[in-house]
């Protein structure tokens, strides 16, 4: 078989391409829609169809380790020198979005027990007054960098609070977030995996301590819920209570505040739409999906091949990596009508921010009810806001797409 290449160098690390990744992605899909990245080994897939596909084809898993023997599973992981960096092995790449099968099904429904739409919908009035505590200190300043003053505090101290962290704990977790999530993207420096490990060390030594008091004294807070779950017997074992913990934070927060970022940056760029949604607030909803759509914040995604199969004429090996391009399903015409046009009432918007299937982001009722709060708290109480600079320095990651800084006045 003809191992199929991009008739153009794909280079994600590119500054143009970090600037803006959408022209490039449109190529893909229009002339390379699926191919192979031969420095990566990693097959690409770039169109929604494919992708959607493929999210719920069960040969496909985040891990290989239930379909492994444990011989092989401990020389895999010796290759990947997992051994270098115990913390974050033990507590990070083990969390339940990184499992599969019944060890994946198993904790998925302990963590639902816990992180339910009752308790998310109960966040809303105190996730509003962080919000206006944070614009508070703001207001009559006439400046601020969004993500510093806002998007990056808002998330973190709502993630403390809900574990049960006290309230100067955000910052060491808004730290420790940061350095884990380095690990994720293709490439990284041996000073970020230090870096990761050490905050994993930190933040799990915290929790262990923190696990053990609720455990003696619960509370009405995350860790002791998540420390009383049981399921017809089954509990969390510690180390799946602290890595569960973990995993939210990363997810809550890095996340949310790429997607706050984005989307304040868009919509300050499109001043129609950032007029409808002042005048009506109420377009909230359809506005944080059309935000999540037109520049998501997690642009790749992984799965392995868990046993030889085809896919349209093409065959793949056990153990093969596919690369799934969500951000470039996200801009795919064959599904989203005008997909280059950034339309707060966008109706049709089956968008892959948040993945779908069995690993559908579990904290996607939290993110978008942050990401609506935090577009109508500021619209309504700073209606005169707009960009210092027009291009603000881009992260400069692929992985996770988002800014660097967002200088505004208002």
């Amino acid at each position: 078989m003809t191992t199929p290449k991009p008739k153009f160098h794909f280079d994600p690390y590119n500054p143009q391409f970090i600037e803006n990744p959408y022209p490039v992605y449109h190529r893909l899909r229009s002339e390379t829609p699926i191919f192979f990245h031969e420095g990566w080994n990693l097959w690409f897939f770039t169109t929604y169809e494919d992708i959607s596909t493929l999210l719920g084809d069960k040969r496909l898993g985040r891990t290989m380790d239930h379909v492994l023997s444990s011989g092989d599973v401990a020389q895999k992981r010796k290759a990947a020198q997992w051994h270098k960096h115990p913390y974050f092995t033990r507590y990070v790449r083990q969390n339940f979005m990184e499992k599969e099968g019944a060890d994946h099904a198993r904790l998925r429904k302990l963590a639902h027990k816990v992180f339910t739409p009752v308790r998310v919908r109960g966040l809303e009035n105190r996730i509003q007054e962080i919000t206006d505590r944070l614009l508070d200190k703001v207001e009559n300043r006439g400046r601020m960098d969004f993500l510093r003053d806002l998007a990056a505090p808002m998330p973190v101290s709502v993630i403390a609070e809900m574990l049960g962290a006290p309230p100067e704990m955000s910052r060491h977790l808004c730290l420790w977030s940061e350095a884990m999530t380095k690990m994720y993207e293709p490439f990284h420096t041996g000073e970020e995996e230090a870096q990761a490990e050490q905050a994993t060390k930190e933040f799990s030594e915290f929790l262990i301590k923190l696990a053990a008091q609720r455990k003696a004294e619960p509370r009405e807070d995350l860790i002791s819920a998540l420390a009383a779950v049981e399921d017809e017997g089954d509990r969390l074992t510690n180390d799946e209570l602290i890595s569960t913990c973990i995993f939210l934070l990363n997810a809550g927060h890095e996340t949310l505040v790429n997607s706050a970022g984005n989307g304040m940056l868009a919509l300050l760029r499109h001043p129609r739409q950032l007029d409808k949604l002042k005048k009506e607030p109420s377009m909230s909803k359809t506005a944080v999906e059309e935000i999540l759509r037109y520049d998501s914040p997690l642009h790749l995604f992984k799965r392995w091949v868990l046993e030889d199969m085809e896919y349209k004429g093409r065959f793949f090996a056990k153990g093969t990596e596919f690369a799934l391009l969500y951000a470039s399903a996200n801009r795919d015409p064959a599904e989203f009508e005008n997909p280059d046009i950034f339309d707060i009432a966008r109706k049709h918007n089956p968008h892959l921010a948040f993945g779908k299937g069995i690993h559908f982001c579990i904290g996607a009722p939290l993110a978008r009810l942050e990401l609506q709060i935090t577009f109508n708290s500021v619209l309504r109480r700073l209606p005169n806001i707009r960009l210092v600079k027009a291009e603000p320095r881009r992260l400069q990651g692929f992985v996770f797409r988002g800014v660097a800084e967002l200088s505004v006045e208002f």
